[in-house]
């Protein structure tokens, strides 16, 4: 990518209001995208569960004979491929929680508690917050993830915004990122008292969600009781780690890395509650492209925009969909095609802190709308 297209990806968005309502952009898109298929949708659920298993047995019965230093290769290709596959039926997963797997409550949210717990990811958890999420995406205030750190924050503003701390703050956030956002609501916003999604007394919930936190909780266990017996009891800690932890972490650096690129870009704005309106919060997520990986995933990266305006459409007519808006968001649709590693290098250098401009204008207009600051 050229310097010129270096500008013109960096360039500020459009922040003003839009002379569309999400009832036009809805008119736009075909009727039939937003028709759920039970036969597509289980497909595309055996289609990762097969693949995942066909994985696994290569590497389990293969890549131990092979001699030593084709061994040294193999293993790393199974750790991100599979690691990649985890993350494609997550995505099944997570669809489950906004209803776009089944259109049946019931049906949705059995299959989504499963296949979340088997991930070690607590399902109703992860459903609640991220409700939040989308009802409050890019506001500095009330957002639940890839929350910005404010130049009040001198840890990051000052302390880690240098080389140093950037090296850290990548290791931290790819490593340790996905379980600490889970323990400890790690980049989530700011609650009083323990705001964790394994928590049932956590302020994220109210009262009617807790006893689901409960069984959430429940479901996890079962599943490291499981991976217990089945791996580490039968085969030790080293045979487990090759064949279960290795691309359990690639997935989780994965989640990592897609999430904050799909909520953090140079050029986008975040809001508090003088300014935020939901509109303006759902077009301040970007579209990305990962290549290849689109279709072990679905194509989540490219179809995010879409996701935040119409989170019930499934995954297998997210594109038809996203074409069919694109020519009326215009400049409001963010995309970036930058290459992932180098987007995220920079996305984690040159997005450190937000803040409001220096000069407002003579009626502070924009007071409210915080941009990222090196």
């Amino acid at each position: 990518m050229g310097a010129p297209d270096d500008m013109k990806v960096l360039k500020r968005v459009v922040i003003s209001k839009p002379p569309f309502e999400l009832s036009d952009l809805k008119k736009a898109i075909p009727p039939s995208c937003f028709k759920l298929s039970l036969l597509r949708s289980f497909y595309a659920l055996f289609r990762d569960i097969f693949l995942i298993c066909a994985f696994y047995y290569v590497a389990s019965n293969y890549i131990p004979r092979f001699p030593e230093p084709l061994n040294y290769i193999a293993w790393p290709l199974y750790w991100f491929f599979q690691g990649v596959m985890i993350g494609g039926l997550w995505s099944i997963g997570h669809e489950c929680g906004h209803g776009a797997f089944g259109g049946y409550k019931w049906l949705d949210d059995t299959v989504g508690f499963f296949i979340h717990s088997a991930l070690l990811t607590p399902y109703f958890s992860i459903k609640y917050s991220h409700r939040t999420h989308h009802a409050h995406t890019n506001s500095v205030e009330y957002d639940e993830l890839q929350v910005p750190k404010l130049k009040s924050d001198t840890l990051h503003s000052e302390t880690l915004n240098n080389p140093i701390g950037l090296v850290l703050r990548i290791l931290f956030h790819i490593v340790f990122g996905w379980n600490s956002y889970l323990l400890f609501n790690y980049t989530g916003r700011k609650y009083e008292g323990i705001a964790s999604h394994f928590y049932p007394k956590s302020p994220i919930y109210n009262e009617s969600e807790r006893s689901l936190i409960f069984l959430s909780d429940f479901g996890i266990l079962v599943a490291l009781y499981a991976y217990y017996n089945i791996a580490v009891a039968t085969k030790g800690l080293i045979w487990s780690f090759y064949l279960f932890g290795a691309p359990f972490l690639v997935f989780y650096g994965l989640m990592m890395i897609l999430t904050l690129l799909q909520h953090t870009h140079p050029s986008v704005a975040h809001y508090d509650s003088t300014e935020w309106e939901w509109m303006r919060g759902a077009l301040s997520t970007i579209d990305r492209d990962v290549g290849i990986l689109n279709w072990f995933i679905h194509d989540l990266p490219r179809i995010h925009v879409l996701h935040h305006l119409f989170p019930g459409i499934p995954h297998y007519h997210a594109l038809e969909a996203m074409k069919a808006v694109k020519p009326i968001l215009g400049d409001y649709y963010n995309y970036d095609d930058t290459p992932i590693i180098k987007a995220y290098w920079r996305e984690m250098k040159e997005c450190v802190y937000v803040e409001p401009d220096d000069d407002h204008g003579p009626n502070k207009k924009s007071a409210g709308v915080y941009w990222f600051k090196k």
